[in-house]
């Protein structure tokens, strides 16, 4: 009697493996990003650029981690929980030390941090349970977001600017705010979607929660 084939099951990827190493990097780079934001109350030039050269890096390896994660097969448990936390670290960190500054009112910063940690505890609450996919609307308010923090990030509006920076650093200020605004509206829709998901689910978790 002909036995069944079986198919090899694929060993689970390491931990230790290079998405999971920039991820780790990102959470690393959180205080010195705050740190060299808020040197001098957030007055030294040099120091928010610093501060902008930091940012970028985090968010340049929050692409190219979940690039090579999935190109390479190396999703792991680990990375599903560190992946988000860094995310939201980073850009948290950059509402308040710009609200710390003056730049982004602190309601704005309160209301984007209710919405933003309560979705990525409640996803990683449910992991296991259902899978509810990151939507297109949530990656675009990423985007959105990373660009309006970055620019604000960067000393626009400085008074030691040379003067022929006045009026680009102006515009850009002001484009960084209505990105921002756009950032916002985007946040709290995508926030509502993901919580219409998991409504659209709960039975699931509910069957889940009984077994």
């Amino acid at each position: 009697m002909t036995q069944p084939e079986v198919e090899p099951v694929s060993p689970k990827p390491s931990n230790l493996n290079l998405p999971n190493a920039l991820t780790t990097l990102r959470i690393v780079l959180v205080p010195f990003f705050g740190a060299a934001l808020l040197v001098d109350g957030g007055d030294s030039g040099t120091w928010r650029t610093v501060a902008w050269v930091i940012f970028f890096v985090a968010m340049a390896t929050d692409k190219i981690d979940g690039d090579i994660a999935r190109a390479r097969n190396l999703v792991t448990d680990f990375g599903k929980i560190a992946d988000p936390i860094a995310d939201k670290a980073i850009t948290g960190m950059a509402f308040i030390g710009l609200s710390i500054v003056g730049e982004v009112w602190w309601w704005v910063t309160i209301l984007v941090l209710l919405r933003e940690w309560s979705v990525t505890l409640l996803r990683l609450s449910v992991l296991k349970r259902v899978v509810i996919a990151a939507a297109d609307l949530g990656k675009l308010k990423t985007t959105v977001q990373g660009l309006a923090l970055g620019l604000l990030v960067l000393p626009l509006l400085d008074p030691d600017l040379p003067s022929w920076l006045e009026t680009p650093g102006e515009v850009l200020f002001y484009l960084a705010q209505a990105l921002l605004a756009v950032a916002v509206a985007l946040t709290l829709w995508s926030g509502a979607e993901f919580y219409r998901g998991v409504w659209r689910q709960r039975h699931e978790l509910r069957g889940s929660g009984k077994s």
